[in-house]
């Protein structure tokens, strides 16, 4: 199969999942009072979003049934102890939370934008934004204690999300960490975006299949598979910063260089010895120009970082797809190897 027509099978398997996962996000997290609080957390949840994340959950618990995707009711899933779970209520938890983060984030980093509507602190106000993110938090807790699993399972699960959210503010501390060090090392880049972005996607996998009543050897394998392909995600995110042109970005290409954020890119381009503070001239983006980036990226290019990004990101998704191998042969875990090579893969 050719890579246009793997990435349009992943592109509609991503889509009919969305469309499932908007209809549960929509009655699991309904308006309540004050109607304004509500209004805001809904808000960045109704703006969109890919649901890459409760995608792999759903096909991990696919996969573990050796059913064909989209046959069996999400909310009535066939677990391996043979109780009916709701396999959804899980999916929409990881949701749940990933917008919580990012409801924070864009507060921390000041951010006027997510997901082309105004932050959700812009919109309204950074104490109702606070307490939005916080009631998300909260809901998706409450929703992973609805999924009828087995109660230790249930449990379990309700505690590796805790421990993910967490990793998720321990990686937040250390990127805030690393723009005050003179010195980051690339092992540790992979550390920190391990845990603020990775780990839910390892998360994702590993919830579904322990409400499924999988063994923890296949627990592991499934969770190993969500944090190398996260990684790989992320690398390549810093990839397509430097390389794909602002108009399809939508935003300023070279966004991360101008505001001196690290990356694999530009930590491999320090131990080169290219001076990557002087790349660029500003530390604005609507002060750059693009001829200003171009000539950073031809640097970054010849030192070899880009490249070796690439090659990480590559390396990373292939060992992903390796710990696939605890899972039947089945449409479900093919689909979880192709969407691993679309997250480093895709287009704008």
């Amino acid at each position: 199969m050719s890579s246009e027509a793997t990435e349009d099978r992943v592109l509609e398997a991503i889509a009919a999942r969305r469309d499932l996962v908007n209809e549960a996000l929509d009655d699991d997290v309904p308006m309540g009072s004050p109607e304004r609080l509500y209004e805001a957390t809904r808000y960045l949840l109704k703006a969109g979003g890919k649901r890459l994340r409760p995608t792999v959950a759903l096909l991990t618990a696919e996969a573990l049934a050796d059913v064909e995707p989209l046959s069996a009711d999400y909310h009535a899933f066939p677990a391996l102890d043979g109780r009916e779970i709701d396999v959804m209520s899980a999916a929409t938890s990881i949701e749940v939370i990933q917008s919580f983060t990012l409801i924070h984030d864009d507060i921390m980093d000041d951010d006027d934008l997510r997901r082309g509507v105004p932050a959700v602190h812009r919109e309204y106000d950074t104490e109702t934004a606070i307490l939005a993110g916080d009631t998300l938090y909260s809901k998706a807790f409450e929703l992973l204690t609805e999924t009828g699993a087995d109660p230790a399972n249930g449990l379990e699960a309700v505690r590796r999300l805790a421990t993910t959210c967490t990793q998720i503010c321990e990686g937040q501390a250390l990127d805030i960490e690393f723009e005050r060090r003179t010195a980051v090392l690339p092992d540790e880049y992979l550390e920190m975006i391990e845990l603020k972005t990775a780990v839910l996607y390892g998360t994702a996998t590993a919830i579904a299949a322990t409400i499924m009543g999988a063994d923890d050897e296949t627990v592991e394998a499934l969770y190993r598979y969500g944090i190398d392909s996260g990684r790989a995600f992320q690398i390549q995110d810093d990839v397509l910063d430097l390389t794909v042109p602002s108009e399809k970005l939508g935003k300023q290409r070279g966004s991360d260089l101008v505001e001196n954020k690290e990356t694999l890119i530009t930590l491999h381009a320090r131990q080169q010895g290219v001076d990557v503070d002087g790349l660029v001239g500003t530390d604005d983006v609507d002060e750059v120009d693009e001829a200003e980036i171009e000539a950073a990226v031809e640097q970054l290019e010849d030192a070899g970082s880009i490249a070796y990004a690439e090659e990480k990101a590559e390396e990373l998704t292939a060992r992903a797809k390796e710990h696939l191998d605890v899972l039947p042969d089945n449409e479900a875990r093919s689909l979880l190897a192709d969407l691993a090579d679309y997250l480093i893969a895709r287009g704008y």
